[in-house]
């Protein structure tokens, strides 16, 4: 893949990039490679430094939203770029633990975008140029746990990046990415949209439910908030479909939502982790996912089985552009 653009930092005649990826997908925690190429132009040219970064379209309440830079790192200092030279810089930039997934079951998802910016100073002027698209992947963990939405009947609703934070969660990042869902037949009428998120950290990931939202996903004035911590093994070892199943149960039943003094309940209403909590962290362990951790996530992943979950969620038009 291979991005190019003219930069106009020294104007007509100054020097051109082009940024090329190793390869055309990551994940999130992985660490993105690549080389950006430099062409001199007319005139030798005085090189401040070259950057690249991770910019996402992010929402704001009602609001049309912005795109927002989130990860920045310089891959080259101060340097002299001779006439007509041509330079090669190879680069790896690591890929955020809670970077936005913008494919599933290798699909683009409709309504998400992330770009890969090349930033070049030259003569002290700062050209940041457009940002190209990069696609992400679901960690194998998430992969497993959106499986299971998929096996359970679950219908995509739609996907975004909301700026704020996640309730009871570590986070780094100034935003979150959201995916909802319409729930399976054999719930409409008792159980609302469902909404799930993700807080992922070298240590594992956090898996979060909302249902019955009413002020919007993770906002006050939902209800029904499940959470529970994992590491990345244990992540690949349970049961999804189960544990979820039984949490929709539990909210058809019209079981409570909140556990004493406005805690929420977690999955099965074993304990997960919260702010000082999780793998490597003094993680606080109950009996498990109401006894769900089986091994493997039954069933295989793909696309198929998605089905009617995601058809709706792709697009085959052009990228949003930054």
């Amino acid at each position: 893949m291979v991005f190019k653009r003219m930069l106009q930092a020294v104007g007509i005649g100054g020097p051109s990039v082009d940024t090329v990826l190793s390869t055309p997908q990551c994940r999130p925690g992985e660490v993105l490679t690549g080389e950006v190429r430099l062409a001199g132009g007319e005139t030798e040219a005085e090189i401040e430094h070259l950057a690249l970064s991770l910019v996402a379209h992010v929402a704001r309440g009602q609001g049309a939203g912005a795109p927002v830079e989130f990860h920045r790192a310089v891959v080259a200092g101060r340097f002299r770029l001779a006439a007509k030279e041509n330079r090669v810089i190879p680069f790896e930039l690591g890929i955020p633990w809670e970077a936005p997934v913008t494919d599933l079951f290798g699909q683009p998802l409709h309504g998400l975008s992330l770009g890969l910016r090349t930033e070049l100073a030259v003569a002290k002027a700062v050209d940041k140029g457009d940002a190209d698209p990069v696609r992400l992947l679901p960690t194998p963990g998430q992969e497993a746990v959106l499986d299971a939405f998929g096996r359970l009947g679950f219908h995509f609703k739609s996907a975004e990046l909301e700026a704020g934070r996640l309730p009871g969660v570590r986070q780094t990042l100034p935003f979150f990415q959201e995916i909802e869902f319409y729930p399976p037949p054999a719930y409409a009428g008792r159980v609302g949209e469902v909404g799930l998120a993700f807080a992922t950290s070298p240590d594992g990931l956090v898996v979060i439910l909302e249902a019955d939202r009413r002020s919007g996903l993770f906002r006050p004035g939902g209800e029904a908030l499940g959470r529970i911590g994992v590491s990345h093994q244990e992540a690949l070892e349970t049961d999804w479909a189960a544990a979820i199943g039984e949490w929709l149960d539990q909210l058809a039943h019209h079981a409570p939502a909140h556990g004493p003094a406005g805690h929420p309940e977690r999955f099965g209403g074993a304990p997960g982790y919260g702010p000082g909590y999780g793998p490597g962290h003094g993680e606080r362990r109950g009996p498990g996912i109401g006894g769900v951790v089986a091994g493997a996530a039954a069933g295989a992943i793909g696309g198929m089985i998605l089905g009617e979950m995601i058809e709706d969620a792709f697009d085959g038009g052009d990228e949003e552009s930054f």
